[in-house]
């Protein structure tokens, strides 16, 4: 499975669009949007209907009532889906990472540094794609799921 990861697009459809097509549409298996452009989600979606959608919303997402974090499936992989926000990963991953391992995930997507990163701790991955919404240097990850091996990649869209 090929899983494009997104953050945090803050209004920019556009990034998000050059990012499918560069990763081609038809290769991909999901889109994950990790917050703070829930309706930029939504409109993509409406544009590539056939690969599968999954997001939480972030704090600039108002209005959104859906679980801040949960998990999803990818595989035979369990991943922790979160903006970060409620986690307090801009001070620490620490509890985020504790909510992950408590959860059982092989993963946590987070997102709302804006900062890419990964990481590899003790049975856990730590993945933030940056953020797609950014105008200097917008940026992505992909996450590869081979039955119950996940390995994850960032990209700068350029």
């Amino acid at each position: 499975m090929k899983i494009l990861v997104f953050s945090d697009s803050h209004g920019n459809e556009d990034n998000m669009i050059r990012a499918v097509e560069r990763e081609r549409p038809s290769t991909l298996d999901a889109i994950v949007h990790l917050g703070d452009g829930w309706r930029d989600a939504e409109a993509l979606h409406r544009l590539y209907p056939r690969i599968p959608l999954e997001q939480v919303p972030g704090n600039c997402d108002l209005g959104r009532f859906e679980e801040r974090e949960r998990v999803v499936f990818f595989g035979d992989c369990r991943v922790l889906l979160c903006h970060g926000h409620t986690l307090g990963v801009k001070s620490s991953l620490l509890r985020a990472s504790y909510e992950a391992r408590e959860r059982g995930a092989q993963a946590l997507l987070y997102g709302h540094t804006h900062i890419p990163h990964i990481d590899y701790h003790d049975g856990l991955w730590l993945v933030n794609p940056g953020s797609i919404g950014d105008h200097r240097r917008p940026s992505y990850g992909v996450l590869t799921v081979e039955e119950d091996k996940l390995s994850p990649a960032n990209f700068t869209l350029e």
